[in-house]
């Protein structure tokens, strides 16, 4: 069993910054594909952002690309989510996800989901 937790999250101002860490424990995901996903409310969770096992490859979704970075450090078994030039409609409650394979941007077949950290942009 793998458990993810997040953290990072709070309130920030537009144009701003945050940074989400995901911590595995239970077992080491550096073989794992891992995500970031959000859910704004009154929405259906969407895709954010992927990134595979090596941090090679990575995969984003059109609103956050060219402000949001993925990365990964797997000696420390963690996920990270670099977010700048924040906007309102970037408020949601981020989760991280885990799986073992290859990555994709779908908001299912991932085995392991966080609790989620709130991430609050105002204007």
């Amino acid at each position: 069993q793998v458990q993810l937790v997040e953290s990072g999250g709070g309130l920030v101002q537009a144009g701003g910054s945050r940074r989400l860490s995901c911590a595995a424990s239970g077992r080491t995901v550096s073989s794992y594909a891992m995500g970031w996903f959000r859910q704004a409310p009154g929405k259906e969770r969407e895709f954010v952002a992927t990134i595979n096992w090596s941090g090679g490859a990575t995969y984003y979704a059109d609103a956050v690309k060219g402000r949001f970075t993925i990365s990964r450090d797997n000696a420390k078994n963690t996920v990270y989510l670099q977010m700048n030039s924040l906007k309102p409609e970037d408020t949601a409650v981020y989760y991280c996800a885990a799986r073992p394979g290859p990555v994709t941007i779908a908001t299912r077949g991932w085995d392991y989901w966080g609790q989620g950290t709130q991430v609050t942009v105002s204007s």
